[in-house]
């Protein structure tokens, strides 16, 4: 029997059909384990009062009156958006040793499809994390009315798909979870603790501060400080920020487009 040829799909219709069954599936796979949303959430609340505590009564910004818990604060919000968006695509690797993902591979949409359904799905999951965090906000000096909420949505939807991304093309190499932990702890937990997160660069160190502007989580950090901020910074607080408001966002777009596309690629190139 001949198949109808008015019935098939058209590409685009597949590859949305396909980026939205795995973005739903995610989410609702998160949302029926309330106990990874109490972990997701009890390690960045407890490393912000422990270490901001501890740190309070040490921490001098030069030429600003911030608390050292306000400063920490931008930085613990990106810390929920890099583990949360990271490890949501740990679960790559148990699809692959499940056998998920070959049905995937052969149903109608493409490659590129699949990767942004993983990644939308990672990303929403950290933006819902990092939203439930920000409810700290004001504890921190942050009142909720005075927040920039564009501007903070736009800085923490970018670093969430950049990083989800990122961790999907690590993970399609990887067949082995302890490897995935291993490379991503190594790579980004470096990059975020000299991203600014947990402590201003010194103008002793102007290497420190090379590195901060070569880092991308550094614009994701400062952007969210600002937005945090009303879009207006305290003085003395512009040396924490490498930048302003809209070149740290148009450095974020092109860091999501290079791991998006480094995904893709590795998508097509391994199955």
């Amino acid at each position: 029997m001949r198949r109808d040829e008015g019935c098939e799909p058209s590409p685009l219709a597949a590859d949305l059909t396909v980026a939205t069954v795995l973005w739903r599936r995610d989410v609702i796979r998160f949302l029926r384990q309330p106990s990874r949303l109490l972990g997701a959430l009890g390690q960045p609340i407890l490393f912000w009062a422990i270490i901001g505590s501890g740190m309070a009564a040490t921490f001098r910004m030069p030429g600003a009156s911030v608390g050292y818990l306000q400063y920490f604060f931008p930085g613990v919000v990106l810390m929920v958006i890099v583990f949360a968006s990271i490890f949501a695509t740990v679960s790559v690797i148990e699809d692959r040793h499940a056998g998920f993902l070959l049905p995937v591979l052969v149903a109608p949409g493409s490659r590129a499809a699949l990767v942004v359904g993983r990644c939308l799905g990672a990303a929403t999951l950290a933006l819902l994390q990092a939203a439930l965090f920000l409810l700290l906000a004001p504890a921190a000096g942050f009142p909720l009315r005075a927040i920039d909420l564009p501007l903070l949505l736009s800085a923490l939807a970018l670093g969430a798909f950049s990083l989800a991304a990122l961790g999907f093309a690590v993970a399609w190499w990887l067949d082995n979870l302890q490897a995935f932990h291993a490379i991503q702890m190594t790579l980004l937990l470096p990059l975020w603790v000299v991203s600014g997160a947990m402590f201003p660069p010194s103008s002793r160190l102007p290497a420190f501060a090379a590195v901060l502007r070569c880092d991308p989580l550094s614009y994701a950090v400062g952007t969210v400080r600002i937005a945090l901020y009303g879009g207006r910074l305290p003085p003395g607080l512009s040396a924490a920020v490498p930048a302003g408001a809209g070149a740290s966002l148009a450095v974020l777009g092109g860091f999501t487009a290079l791991t998006l596309t480094a995904a893709i690629v590795a998508c097509r190139r391994r199955a």
